[in-house]
């Protein structure tokens, strides 16, 4: 069979060395115990599946840095009804290195469950659950039940239901008066179990005693299976005939009888080296039969080609070095679709990776059609693609990175403390409009953005926009008018046409700069949280002073002067004739550039009617409940089409 670029004697060797360190160490290195005990999904569905998915993605990274640091962490992320409240623990005999494996698992596994409101995943090692509600103190629930194993039974059940009895009822115990967490044994003549009890960490002693005591009379009824678990919304149960806990971490207890666990971990030491052997060999045959696989057959032909064509081939082991294992130090912002970090690659190079989170379909698509996309333009106010990573858990996208990070950044900076001046914000404005005006008339494939936003534009060291995130980018022939297709972006940037009949073109780009044009001379947001009425949007303010003639009030003071003042009005006269509810009133972005480039102050803009429509807010764009159209400068939530 052999072993790829190791002797069979020096991995031999190495296997020694790694049971006699085991041994002297009482077992340093322990078992993540990743399998999946169960997990089960709520039967509704989320408000709005993808504001639930932007608060998510978050929520699950501030977890991962508080399950890091104490093997255990609650957070809560966003606002009702699409909240997400999440707790994660690990079992009280897990080490930090194996309560991190264990953590990943339940961050690969449970947004399975999305767009449900809710979910929990029961691992043997560890525990995970989000919910739209707090359910902090929650000891039970629809879901609670004993799994018992259906492989072998007790050749003794009588004497094996005393022995699971009373170790149960040892662990229950002793966990209430040691921080929710026990280990322990009972053997009796040649009859031996072993069990573990953990509570959460956020219930007091009471709550834990009250999950423990029901969970302990339902893991009863599996004897005489010599495995069971209770899975309880509070805590959890297991018993075994096999010693399945981490020996190192933990303390046992027993009838008088606690050197059992060393009688069967000389047992376990011996048969580690034909499991680790094992292991190996079957991981080195998993990598060659992967590898033997070609990206097309993996990904498809088209995304494969780009990809093998571009060298943007990216290992995900670096990428996961690069940026120190996704440390929330590094992260940089929450991308469409993912969280982005910072990244220093092997070589000094810096970098900006995009961590795909919610691997369905959707967002899978979404990742490739990104790759696709960006890999097919150039431009110098487009971010430009490295690579992605393809080989790890997680798909990974590769971008430069750039010093001054997001223009959302500089508008949303409420301290002030990071500014633009006039001719910078007039720069980004040009430079946006150049790149969008290749993207819709100059490259050899006519794309729509879908989703041109502040936190879309990146700046550079000299603050020059290069416009980002393609994941919700259409591309169509130029023989096509428009496309019709479900509704995606960012809701405060939708065009009305594109939010009630899914038409679009290259106008609802244009919509959308004109909404970020308004931010970026107003340094004020679009508009406030979902929910906002007609009046609160900046779109609406803006219109508001246009008609009183007062635009010089809503200008930004820190950029406002004599001198620039023509200039500065010009500029919000385009930004609302790019929003006008009727798209054939927009300009195209060639005759954007045309009104930048000229002397920007001896052009009259007419403007012919609002720019927004003064209809009440629909509820769910996303899931089509509502026919009544939201305000074209309402919120500033993410949407998309699935």
């Amino acid at each position: 069979m052999g072993i790829p670029s190791m002797g069979l004697a020096t991995c031999i060797q190495i296997v020694i060395i790694v049971v006699v360190s085991l041994s002297f160490s009482k077992i340093s290195m322990g078992d993540p115990r990743t399998t999946i005990a169960g997990q089960f999904c709520n039967n509704t569905l989320a408000a709005s599946g993808n504001i639930l998915a932007n608060y998510f993605v978050p929520s699950f990274d501030n977890l991962s840095s508080q399950v890091n640091a104490n093997g255990y962490g609650t957070n809560v992320t966003g606002v009702n009804p699409n909240a997400v409240y999440s707790l994660a623990q690990c079992y009280g005999d897990l080490g930090p290195i194996d309560c991190k494996l264990c953590f990943s698992e339940i961050r690969s596994k449970l947004p399975s469950c999305y767009p449900r409101t809710g979910g929990e995943i029961f691992l043997d090692g560890c525990f995970g659950r989000y919910e739209n509600y707090s359910f902090f103190n929650q000891i039970f629930n629809e879901y609670d039940r004993n799994v018992c194993s259906s492989i072998k039974n007790s050749s003794n059940a009588s004497l094996f239901g005393q022995v699971v009895k009373e170790v149960v009822g040892n662990v229950s115990l002793q966990a209430r008066n040691n921080h929710g967490f026990a280990v322990g044994s009972v053997s009796i003549s040649n009859s031996i179990a072993y069990a573990l009890a953990q509570c959460w960490e956020n219930l007091n002693n009471s709550l834990c005693g009250t999950c423990l005591d029901k969970a302990s009379s339902s893991i009863l009824l599996c004897s005489p299976a010599i495995d069971g678990r209770a899975l309880f919304a509070g805590c959890f149960i297991r018993y075994s005939t096999e010693l399945f806990w981490n020996v190192n971490t933990t303390s046992s207890s027993s009838n008088g009888k606690s050197n059992t666990i060393w009688i069967v971990l000389g047992t376990v030491i011996g048969g580690i080296f034909v499991i680790l052997l094992a292991i190996f060999i079957i991981i080195r045959r998993r990598k060659r039969s992967r590898k033997s696989l070609s990206l097309s057959e993996l990904y498809g032909p088209e995304i494969a080609a780009a990809i093998s064509q571009s060298n943007l081939n990216f290992k995900y082991e670096d990428l996961r070095k690069a940026t120190n294992n996704f440390c929330l130090s590094n992260k940089l912002g929450q991308g469409s679709y993912g969280t982005v970090f910072k990244g220093v690659l092997s070589d000094g190079k810096e970098v900006a990776v995009k961590r795909l989170f919610l691997n369905t379909r959707q967002w899978v698509d979404q990742f490739f059609n990104e790759v696709d996309l960006v890999n097919r333009v150039r431009h110098k106010n487009l971010v430009r693609l490295l690579g992605c990573s393809l080989d790890g858990s997680e798909s990974l996208l590769v971008y430069e990175y750039y010093y001054n990070k997001s223009l959302d950044l500089f508008i949303s900076d409420e301290n002030q403390e990071k500014f633009l001046d006039w001719q910078q914000r007039f720069d980004i404005i040009h430079g946006v409009a150049e790149g969008l005006y290749y993207l819709h008339e100059e490259s050899d494939t006519r794309i729509i953005h879908r989703d041109i936003k502040a936190s879309n534009i990146l700046l550079d060291d000299k603050f020059k926009p290069k416009i980002t995130d393609f994941g919700l980018a259409r591309s169509f022939a130029q023989d096509q008018t428009h496309l019709t297709t479900g509704i995606a972006g960012t809701l405060g940037y939708l065009a009305p046409e594109y939010i009630v009949h899914g038409h679009l073109t290259e106008k609802a780009d244009v919509y959308s700069y004109g909404v970020l044009v308004l931010e970026i001379i107003t340094g004020k947001r679009c508009s406030g949280s979902v929910g906002s009425f007609t009046e609160h949007s900046l779109l609406a303010k803006v219109w508001n002073h246009y008609k009183a003639n007062t635009l010089d009030d809503i200008i930004d003071k820190r950029i406002y002067s004599k001198s620039s003042r023509d200039e500065i009005i010009q500029g919000l006269l385009i930004g609302l004739l790019c929003t006008q509810a009727d798209p054939q009133r927009r300009p195209v972005m060639m005759r954007v550039l045309e009104m930048l480039r000229s002397n920007r102050g001896d052009e009259e803009l007419v403007l012919s009617d609002p720019p927004f429509l003064d209809v009440s807010p629909i509820e769910d764009i996303e899931q089509g409940e509502s026919s009544r159209l939201m305000p074209a400068g309402f919120s500033g939530s993410r949407i998309s089409a699935r």
